[in-house]
């Protein structure tokens, strides 16, 4: 009996050093037809309850843009909301050249690192790394990562795109990444002193003078300012959080030729009808300021992306997320989307729905996805 209950146990660790195995490398694993098809299957039933719901939404009766003078208001009504003023035309950012970081050494594909810093409201910082292929071909490639933390966790797709010779300037949303580490901002507010240990503490520092959204794309807006004039093309890609950040970003600057977020957003009626979200609407502050989404709803947000001469967006989403913004619901409104910015003459704006893999990631399927398109 000794040995049998031995033998069980055997078998029970095997297994699961197995399942920890495919597991740890299921991203790069190809999923055969007879499990999307299951997946299929059980991501239906995620959403089986709330499905009705998507139908009961009129999607094309939320879009408020007609023409371009209503793509340019409302994106001159946002830049008014995020600075209250003009789209900053500042290059004034901390520089620092050919910087040396060891986390990165190891990329053969890497000429040199050239750091720049931010500082806003509140000593809040940004730090962004530009990193330069050696044999770049003159494009760039802006990368943000999401609530994860520091870019370096997007560091196979910096590599990846340094391989195919773009230059890439990284961003860390804020109060993450370098120098945020082992420091908190605060902010003195109506309610008093308060640490700014996390997104949600900025809802109490919204006024009629300042939005935090401000922390979200000033960063870019000026360090693009100082580098916008050695590029060809610029494109722009960030994951979770960061692909929020695209979707604002390239709403707000037509400098973004090409835009690529990934698993960032929903619109709101699928976000509040997704079992695999927090049905109390629990989430980070960005997605939930009301102001902001009044003037421009991600909906527009993804046309105001989109349009323009020379410009597309292809949103990216994991069919199989375990995180965020899984399953099928985009297709209640790409469709619509996509005629609108046909019906305006310029852009394009398409999904893509990612079955390669089960995780909040950019996948190596994405990644050849953006790479095919941006050289399109």
């Amino acid at each position: 009996m000794k040995n049998f209950f031995t033998s069980i146990r055997l078998i029970l660790f095997f297994l699961f050093v197995v399942l920890i195995s495919v597991d740890l490398e299921r991203d790069s694993v190809h999923i055969s037809e007879d499990v999307l098809e299951e997946l299929r299957v059980q991501n239906f039933a995620d959403f089986e309850e709330v499905i009705d719901n998507w139908d009961r939404t009129n999607v094309s009766s939320l879009i408020q843009i007609n023409n371009e003078a209503d793509v340019l208001s409302k994106r001159n009504d946002l830049i008014e909301y995020i600075w209250k003023d003009e789209f900053p035309d500042s290059d004034q950012v901390g520089f620092m050249e050919n910087v040396v970081d060891s986390s990165y050494e190891d990329i053969e594909s890497l000429e040199k690192i050239d750091a720049f810093r931010v500082i806003m409201e509140n000593q809040v910082s940004s730090i962004a790394y530009h990193f330069k292929a050696h044999n770049s071909n003159g494009n760039l490639i802006i990368y943000v990562q999401g609530h994860k933390g520091d870019f370096y966790w997007g560091r196979e797709t910096i590599k990846f795109f340094l391989d195919n010779n773009y230059d890439v300037l990284a961003f860390s949303m804020p109060l993450m990444g370098i120098g945020n580490e082992n420091y908190y901002a605060s902010a003195t507010t109506e309610f008093g002193a308060l640490l700014l240990a996390d997104h949600n503490a900025f809802f109490y520092l919204e006024t009629e003078e300042f939005s935090p959204i401000k922390y979200y794309v000033h960063p870019i807006a000026v360090v693009l300012n100082y580098l916008a004039e050695d590029y060809d093309t610029i494109a722009m890609t960030g994951i979770s959080g960061g692909g929020w950040t695209t979707t604002l970003y390239s709403a707000l600057d037509p400098r973004i030729d090409k835009s690529y977020p990934v698993s960032g957003s929903h619109p709101l009626y699928l976000y509040t009808n997704n079992l695999r979200m927090d049905l109390s609407l629990g989430g980070d502050y960005e997605y939930f300021v009301k102001d902001l989404y009044e003037i421009s709803n991600f909906l527009e947000l993804y046309i105001l992306g989109s349009y323009g001469e020379g410009r597309n967006q292809v949103q990216i989403l994991n069919e199989f997320d375990d995180c965020c913004y899984a399953g099928t619901g985009y297709l209640t409104y790409e469709g619509i989307v996509s005629s609108k910015v046909s019906l305006l003459g310029l852009g394009n704006f398409e999904v893509f729905s990612d079955t390669s893999h089960q995780t909040h990631n950019i996948s190596s399927t994405a990644l050849q996805v953006i790479l095919e398109d941006i050289t399109k």
